[in-house]
């Protein structure tokens, strides 16, 4: 064996004995800033305080917007599941928490118009009337600020691209809906 051989062997051994260390160095630091990232297991009893089963009712539709109802209701249920600790129910008797309600007429406005006076947005408006109630028959307020929101889309000349516009705000407005009902819910379950 030459010099040269003889130090690339006393090398690699350095570098295989540190190795080990190496790892358990990662590891710990990959568990500690898992750690701290805010995941955690959920417990089904603990997640909505105490609510296990959700059923949500397909909404009335009192607007002239059609299959917006169940936009709004999917978004809802995606909403509870995405959070997780809780199931969804078709059957409201087995359901810890019942919620259903109405979409009113959506408001529509003028957002923005050019200089032709041509309007180049539209700001739609998304209103519910939603009813919670737990399993023993008390009804959990939803204020007016939570099932009513805004969004502006983008005009166009061509029909189908104006229409595509209009039910991506609906989407994106249901959202933010499901996402407001849900955190006022589970902000008072767990009190």
């Amino acid at each position: 064996m030459t010099a040269g051989e003889h130090g690339g062997a006393r090398l690699r051994g350095r570098i295989a004995r540190r190795r080990p260390c190496a790892w358990i160095v990662a590891v710990l630091v990959a568990g500690l800033l898992g750690a701290g990232c805010g995941y955690r297991w959920v417990r089904f009893d603990e997640s909505l305080g105490g609510v296990g089963h959700v059923a949500i009712q397909t909404l009335r539709n009192d607007s002239y917007e059609p299959g917006v109802e169940v936009v709004v209701t999917d978004a809802l249920a995606r909403e509870f599941v995405r959070h997780g600790g809780v199931r969804l129910t078709d059957d409201p008797a087995a359901a810890d928490l019942f919620i259903s309600g109405i979409v009113l007429p959506l408001g529509l406005r003028r957002g923005s118009v050019s200089s032709a006076s041509l309007v180049l947005e539209y700001e739609l408006e998304l209103k519910l009337e939603l009813t919670a109630r737990r399993r023993d028959g008390t009804t959990l307020a939803l204020p007016a600020g939570q099932t009513r929101a805004w969004e502006l889309y983008l005009t166009s000349p061509d029909v189908e691209a104006a229409r595509k516009n209009r039910s991506e705000a609906v989407r994106r407005l249901a959202d933010v809906l499901a996402q407001r009902v849900h955190e006022s819910l589970a902000e008072q379950l767990r009190r």
